[in-house]
């Protein structure tokens, strides 16, 4: 029986391909071995092999670039388009209509808030993987 962590990457891949426009190449590539990396998500490990896709404007991206960055899902990309129209998005505006912005930091430019050089940090894998580790109950 898999362990339930590679479960979960599968279930997250399926999500990725039905709603958020991925393709199975596109989430597999970078695997050696044809295998989900279990240590983070797909779209984290997809978005950190294309980091010259990002950062996106979030004032100005489509949907669909939206819906590639890490910690966007389509509820929060659809309040992004909504209220944008009516005005320019800051950093703080995102963070209240999200769960948490560590994760979109390094990928996301907004009204006031760019990630500079934390796109390209060599050890962006690892801090984001650490910070989203799950703990165990026993």
């Amino acid at each position: 029986k898999p362990p339930l962590m590679r479960e979960h990457r599968l279930y997250q891949a399926d999500w990725l391909m039905r709603f958020y426009g991925f393709s199975q190449p596109e989430i597999l590539a970078g695997s050696s071995d044809g295998m989900l990396d279990l240590a983070v998500d797909p779209k984290l490990g997809w978005a950190l092999r294309n980091r010259g896709q990002f950062p996106v404007d979030i004032n100005r991206a489509d949907r669909e670039a939206l819906l590639r960055v890490p910690g966007l899902g389509t509820k929060v990309v659809a309040k992004i388009l909504e209220t944008r129209r009516h005005r320019r998005m800051r950093l703080e505006d995102v963070g209240r209509i999200c769960q948490s912005i560590a994760k979109l930091r390094p990928f996301i430019i907004a009204e006031g808030w760019s990630p500079g050089a934390l796109t390209d940090k060599a050890g962006l894998r690892e801090k984001i993987a650490s910070s989203c580790e799950q703990l165990s109950l026993f």
